[in-house]
């Protein structure tokens, strides 16, 4: 349960800045009205005053900063605890100064009132952290997504042989279970009767269904094909291959380095130079010159307004909102701005294969006919024909070859092995290499062998009973742009490296097609982790790239994580980035971006503390001596210029083509 209450604190969070974000906003306008500041600058100051003005002003200021404000007086007290200042520490004390300066003019001190500062400031800071909670929402999302997985019941088979439906947490070692056509096997197992094909690329990344016999191990999670299985449960619970791949995904999750927020570096020296300048500021005036304490007094809140943080709010939540916006126009979404931030630094890329360089679809590749008697275009016909009825993917794969399949009768599958029945008078079987070895035919023929070796898959074509007419072979269809995002990363001195179940064949065959850098093939997913472990430990930054249940623990491991959106929810709610088109181009589109939005974070950055190091000495009064003298309005005026340079300049971020 301890996913869920995580999760379930991240949305509180996210709502709980939501609302205070919402009842700031709507508190603003009728502040910002009241202000003498604001009235004067608008020339409107007659029009809005009334009796009382100044402490409705003060009531209105007074909720907003402890109702608004409240997060950052809370998160000052955790900097002081830390001894750590940063982003809070610099709010906290703009605000308080603001409101404590402000309410001690209200009560009798003469000078300026900040309170619209005070109220802008706030709004500011509660949009842009409020922005960062929704960006670290559903890193616990992936263990509910896999949890998922399984059944909800089991078809438990009593001694008498009756079926009895039982929830899984009912199970236990020994239990024999019914898994009909169709249906997720509920746990691990050892299959004791029936055949079938199972699909586990969910689980194993091993594109082609895998036939079931008694004896094999049967995964819980995995999908049944055709034929109905029995399983002796072996391993339930917290033993179980997907509980495995579950902790796996978490301990990942926990062990991720958690990279300095370049805006709370950047708060913390802020908040040291803020705050020097203003006790400075103060002792000089009011100790050393001999000024009035009020003099002092507004000198240095003038230093601390100018040091107001409305700039450094922005300037990175602000470039992340216009990056997400045009990632998410160009189909990529990002969930984790820090790890969106490293893909800059990205070394290494590694791909899944099914679903990810590869379609996950199955494709013919070759038809290879043994006999003058039919036609290449005719034996693929039939075996379309025959194939129509059936739901193996394999199946699907030759009947979507002909857009009017002839119609078949007397059609029977024939589990784990293929299928076969009666199409224009002629008997045909579209059969495994399994069945040709029963049925005692033998073929000889080298096409057949380089398929093999490439790792596709065969099926042969029967006619009339016995006689061996051809072959068909099929292979994952590699997508087209594959090639052009691994000879993209190539360019960017980025490495393309392969993760997958498939056997050692059919990964070399991708892998020279692609032309990566290196595969590793037969992984399973506690396998995938470790892998990308062990690239990391050559000092690699390395981001992964998948789509299934098996790429969850190395997506989780990868210094970026980056789903297909097309794949399961599981894969999705893991990563870091999420790929909508399912297109490896866009994996490099993301290592583009991310270099791009770091550089306008760099400028925003040396926007929103850069103009300190000329506007805090003039905050201060250093040339006060040449009638140049900053009042506290003016101060805000040029942070709020600031503010206006940092916006503009996040608008001119666009997505490298």
């Amino acid at each position: 349960m301890q996913p869920a209450r995580t999760h379930n604190t991240h949305e509180h969070m996210v709502a709980d800045y939501r609302r205070r974000f919402w009842i700031s906003l709507a508190l603003t306008p009728p502040i910002l009205i009241l202000s003498p500041a604001i009235q004067e600058f608008l020339g409107l100051g007659q029009t809005l005053q009334f009796s009382g003005d100044i402490f409705v002003l003060f009531a209105l200021s007074s909720i907003l900063f402890f109702y608004g404000g409240a997060p950052f007086l809370r998160g000052f007290q955790n900097d002081v605890r830390a001894r750590r200042p940063g982003m809070m520490t610099l709010v906290a004390l703009a605000i308080t100064t603001a409101y404590t300066y402000s309410t001690a003019v209200v009560f009798g001190l003469e000078g300026p009132i900040f309170y619209w500062e005070l109220a802008t400031l706030i709004v500011v800071m509660l949009l842009g952290h409020w922005m960062e909670m929704r960006s670290v929402m559903g890193a616990s999302g992936a263990l509910e997504a896999l949890a998922k997985l399984m059944p909800s019941e089991a078809h438990r088979l009593s001694p008498d042989g009756t079926v009895v439906d039982v929830p899984l947490n009912r199970l236990k070692e020994g239990d024999r279970v019914l898994v009909r056509p169709g249906e997720k096997i509920p746990a691990d197992g050892n299959v004791i009767q029936g055949e079938s094909s199972v699909n586990e690329a969910m689980l194993t990344g091993e594109s082609t269904p895998v036939a079931k016999n008694p004896g094999d191990r049967a995964i819980g999670g995995s999908i049944n094909g055709e034929g109905s299985l029995t399983v002796e449960i072996e391993r339930t619970g917290e033993d179980s291959y997907l509980s495995q791949v579950i902790e796996l995904v978490k301990e990942a999750q926990e062990s991720k380095s958690r990279t300095q927020d370049l805006a709370n570096q950047a708060a913390m020296y802020l908040t040291i130079v803020g705050i020097s300048a203003g006790i400075l500021t103060f002792i000089a005036w009011a100790a050393i010159v001999g000024q009035t304490i009020p003099f002092a007094l507004e000198r240095t809140v003038t230093v601390l307004v100018i040091t107001c943080p409305h700039a450094l709010g922005l300037a990175i939540p602000r470039v992340v909102a216009v990056s997400t916006s045009l990632s998410a126009q160009n189909g990529l979404l990002i969930r984790d701005r820090v790890a969106f931030a490293r893909s800059r630094n990205i070394d290494a890329v590694i791909f899944d294969k099914t679903g990810t360089l590869t379609t996950g679809r199955f494709g013919v590749t070759d038809t290879f006919v043994f006999s003058d008697a039919v036609s290449g275009a005719e034996l693929l016909g039939l075996a379309a024909s025959v194939e129509q009825n059936s739901e193996h993917p394999i199946a699907r794969a030759i009947a979507a070859t002909t857009p009017q399949p002839g119609p078949v009768e007397e059609f029977r599958a024939i589990p784990g092995k293929g299928a076969k029945g009666r199409v224009g008078g002629r008997d045909v079987a579209v059969i495994s290499a399994g069945y040709l070895a029963e049925a005692g035919l033998a073929v000889d023929d080298e096409r057949i062998d380089r398929a093999l070796g490439k790792g596709q898959t065969v099926v042969f074509i029967l006619l009339d009973e016995d006689r061996l007419a051809g072959a068909v072979t099929l292979a994952d269809i590699i997508r087209p742009e594959s090639k052009q995002a691994v000879r993209q990363l190539k360019e960017m001195g980025i490495r393309s490296m392969m993760l997958t179940g498939d056997n050692a064949r059919t990964a070399k065959w991708v892998a020279d097609e692609i032309g990566l850098d290196d595969y590793f093939a037969e992984v399973l997913p506690d396998q995938k982790s470790a892998k990308v472990r062990e690239v990391q430990s050559e000092g690699l930054v390395v981001a992964m790239t998948g789509d299934g249940v098996n790429d969850a623990p190395a997506l989780a491991q990868a210094d970026v994580g980056i789903a297909i959106g097309a794949g399961t929810d599981v894969a999705v709610e893991t990563a870091d980035i999420v790929l909508v088109k399912s297109n490896p181009l866009d994996a490099v589109a993301i290592i583009g971006l991310s270099k791009a939005t770091y550089r306008k974070m760099i400028e925003n950055l040396a926007w929103a503390t850069g103009y300190n190091i000329f506007a805090i000495p003039l905050a201060a009064g250093v040339l006060v001596g040449y009638g140049i003298l900053l009042t506290p309005a003016v101060g805000a005026a040029f942070m709020s210029l600031s503010t206006v340079i940092v916006a503009i300049n996040a608008r001119f971020l666009r997505v490298p083509t």
